[in-house]
């Protein structure tokens, strides 16, 4: 049983030579009447919306006059936006506020179709839907029937998209400005940064604000994180449409861009102009380099398993296979994460750690001991060549632990599965 209901009554024509205030009426009761005290959010989309047909033209029903119409709407949540994309993302922000996922949709045969299209790019796979037909009416033609609409044509799905888009974009920012953490070793050649959580759209607890990833196990949908990108790229000044992410999988595996892209990769390198390049961080580390003499530059993402498997000089390797960069030249900036202060792992798992050095880990007697990801990335990094200078993983507020900081970062460790993202990017300028 679904633990939302909605009822799309956006854009509903009624013949208003007939009763067709009665018959809406009766249809609204039935539906109340089979879902009462079932589900948790029981909403009337678009109900401002209904167009009634006198003589051939079209003006606005005045439902809330008819009679019994007034008092069983007080008993539906009601929202009516003027556009499709606005009323469904309000539903949807009160539809998360419940922390529901189940939703059945009422809506005309005639916009089935459409309803999913707008569906499929604001939500994500954490809601199932299931869709009923709204029988208004079966005879009489109090109901101005519609053509049914089966397919989407591609220039329908791009001006939802542009819907969607302008939507999103005409939303304040959330939880106070865009923040942007720099380093200044890196020259200005470079466009590049660590994000924080704030300035973005995204409204769910632990996705606010800027949240920087979009997941099949999140709330966020792409439209939102695409969104938050724009306003990220506006900011920091590079081409969002030449943005590209790592493909997580915890490893070492680098991509060279210009090369084939593997299918997943916790690495990237270019040295092509104008194109941006992005490392997924939420206690795992965000890595940025930058060869300010060969042009080069890459991120990594490395999380304790990475760090252990050497994403962190594999990336450098790559940099220097491919543009001829020296390792006295590479420059290498590790963005927020998890401190010692509130990561642990399983003994048997810290035993690399401690080997690598006793300094990576606190308590190492204990069950669970408090590993240093930070320090052991450095020390593999200089292991490997990069001058110690040339490294930066102090100093403002790059050491902070994520976890710590509620205000400035997100956390998996602190806020479970639904956490957000933020990145470390950089990029060579045109």
């Amino acid at each position: 049983m679904a633990d939302a209901v909605l009822i799309d009554l956006f854009d509903l024509k009624l013949n208003c030579q007939k009763n067709c205030y009665q018959t809406l009426l009766k249809t609204l009761n039935a539906i109340q009447y089979h879902h009462a005290a079932k589900p948790k959010f029981l909403c009337i989309m678009g109900y401002s919306n209904i167009s009634c047909e006198r003589d051939g033209e079209h003006d606005n029903c005045e439902l809330e006059t008819s009679n019994g119409l007034l008092p069983l709407l007080r008993e539906f949540e009601t929202v009516s936006n003027p556009s499709m994309a606005a009323s469904l993302y309000t539903i949807k922000q009160k539809i998360d506020e419940k922390n529901l996922s189940s939703i059945k949709v009422i809506v005309p045969a005639h916009r089935k179709t459409l309803m999913k299209a707008f569906i499929d790019q604001l939500f994500t796979e954490v809601y199932n839907f299931e869709f009923e037909d709204l029988q208004v009416t079966l005879r009489d033609g109090l109901l101005k029937q519609s053509t049914e609409i089966n397919t989407i044509t591609t220039h329908k799905l791009e001006e939802i998209q542009r819907e969607i888009e302008t939507y999103l974009r005409s939303l304040p920012t959330l939880k106070g400005e865009l923040s942007i953490i720099t380093s200044p070793l890196i020259p200005g050649i470079f466009t590049h940064g660590f994000t924080t959580r704030t300035g973005g759209i995204s409204y769910i607890p632990t996705l606010s604000s800027f949240n920087l990833f979009s997941s099949s196990k999140r709330r966020d949908p792409k439209v939102v994180v695409q969104e938050n990108l724009r306003r990220l790229a506006n900011t920091a000044g590079f081409n969002v449409e030449k943005f590209y992410r790592i493909k997580t999988d915890h490893a070492n595996e680098v991509w060279i861009m210009g090369k084939k892209e593997p299918e997943s990769y916790d690495g990237i390198t270019t040295n092509e102009r104008g194109v941006t390049v992005a490392a997924l961080g939420a206690d795992c580390i965000p890595l940025v380099f930058a060869d300010p003499v060969k042009k080069a530059c890459g991120v990594a993402h490395s999380g304790w398993k990475g760090t252990l498997l050497g994403v962190a000089m594999a990336t450098v390797n790559a940099m220097i296979a491919e543009y001829g960069s020296s390792l006295e030249d590479i420059i290498v900036v590790l963005g927020p994460s998890v401190g010692p202060c509130c990561f642990t792992l399983p003994r048997e798992s810290a035993n690399a750690f401690y080997n690598l050095h006793p300094a990576c880990v606190r308590l190492f007697n204990s069950p669970n001991p408090y590993i240093d990801i930070r320090k052991a990335t450095r020390i593999l990094l200089e292991q490997g060549g990069i001058l110690p200078h040339n490294i930066q993983d102090l100093n403002q507020d790059l050491n902070l632990c994520t976890s710590c900081h509620p205000d400035k970062f997100f956390s998996h460790v602190r806020d479970g599965l639904n956490f957000g993202t933020q990145i470390g990017f950089i990029s060579i300028r045109e």
